[in-house]
This record gives C-alpha cells, structure tokens and sequence, in this order.
C-alpha cells in the first residue's frame, strides 16, 4: 500500500498512452515425472494472444508498463505409435513490466517484470492415448484440479515508432513460469517457457511534465 501510495504522484505527472497488443505465442514444456529422473520435452503449441496495454512514462525514457493479456498455454505429445495427446490452458496474464526507451521517433525498448496469471479454462483438444508413468497427464478431464495460479517472469525486447500521439512496436518477448498446474502429485515437475512475437499500438492520452 505504501509503494502505490508512493507512486501515485508519479503516474498523475506521467505520460500515459493505452492500446492494444496482439501476435501469436508458442509455448513448450519440459518435466520430470519423478524425482531423479532425466528432464523430458515435450512439442509446445503455437496460438494466438491478445493484451490491453496501459502505458506510463514518469521520466522521458522510462516507464511501466501494465496489461491484461489473453493466452493460451500447453502441449503435444505423441507416442511410439504417433498417436498424440494435446492440451490447451487458457490464461488471463497480467503483466506489470518495467520499460526503457533509447531513442527519439524511432526506438528501441526492453521491458522486463514479473506477471500473474489465472487459468480461464483447460481443454484435451485431442486425447488418442493412455498416459504412462513417464508421459505428461490430462489437465482437461473431470478431476484433473488444475492449479489455477500462474507466475512468473517476462522479458522483452523490441522497436517502436511515433507519429505523432500514436506509437506502432513489434516486439520479442520471453517468459518463465515459476508455478506449474499440477495439483495432484501426478509428475514431480513441470516448467513452461514462452516465446510472443506481437506488435502493439498506443495512443497518448495525457502528456507528461517534461512535454508541457
């Protein structure tokens, strides 16, 4: 509470843009699925991914940056007969990102943070086998109890554009999450890293005090 209290004279001197972000995502997954044993891959899914964006520039050249994103995690496996299992994790992502500029009208960012998450919905979108000991389980089945907490970290990278009060960036972006959905002690680890490339569009809503 002290921290936002804080920062609150910042952000009401700040420059403030909001838009939209969106671009496709592809996640992929290694586990353990018992102590000691070797660490396995399996293929990630590529989807698509969609954000509202809050943008705030307390000095010229850096900022924060927040939004609340649409993404869809998981995996494909497949066995020694080509049969395949995959699973989708839909997530409401929020990000609050630091943000550094280095450039005038055409820039380069980095953007670093952490972000939370809650798993909107888990679905089997193809379930052709039996899982094994040593293969992933189902996350989109009547009892599977996914957790519904994600966190972790982001970092990314980019350029922007502006014209005018209107700014255009294409970025990179990667993330770790901390937190698996396992619940029920079915594999003993489990990590998700993601990959987005988006691009985003913002438009100035308040000017900051060093533009007045």
């Amino acid at each position: 509470m002290f921290l936002l209290l804080t920062a609150l004279p910042l952000l009401a001197e700040a420059q403030t843009s909001v838009g939209v972000r969106g671009g496709v995502s592809l996640s992929s997954l290694s586990y353990r699925y018992a102590l000691g044993r070797p660490v396995q891959f399996s293929d990630g899914i590529s989807a698509q991914t969609y954000s509202f964006v809050i943008e705030h520039f307390g000095q010229k050249n850096a900022g924060v940056q927040f939004e609340l994103q649409y993404i869809t995690l998981g995996y494909s496996q497949e066995n020694d007969q080509l049969m395949v299992n995959r699973t989708e994790m839909d997530y409401l992502k929020m990000p609050l990102l630091s943000n550094f500029y280095f450039g005038r009208s055409g820039r380069f960012h980095i953007k670093l943070g952490p972000h939370l998450g809650y798993l909107l919905n888990a679905r089997d979108v193809t379930r052709e086998f039996d899982v094994e000991e040593v293969e992933l389980p189902t996350y989109g089945q009547a009892g599977d109890d996914p957790k519904r907490l994600m966190y972790g970290l982001s970092l990314g990278a980019g350029i922007s554009k502006l014209f005018g009060k209107s700014t255009l960036a294409a970025d990179g972006r990667f993330s770790y999450e901390f937190g698996d959905p396992e619940s029920q002690d079915r594999i003993f680890d489990l990590n998700t890293t993601t990959i987005e490339i988006t691009l985003t569009y913002l438009f100035q809503i308040r000017k900051g005090k060093w533009q007045n």
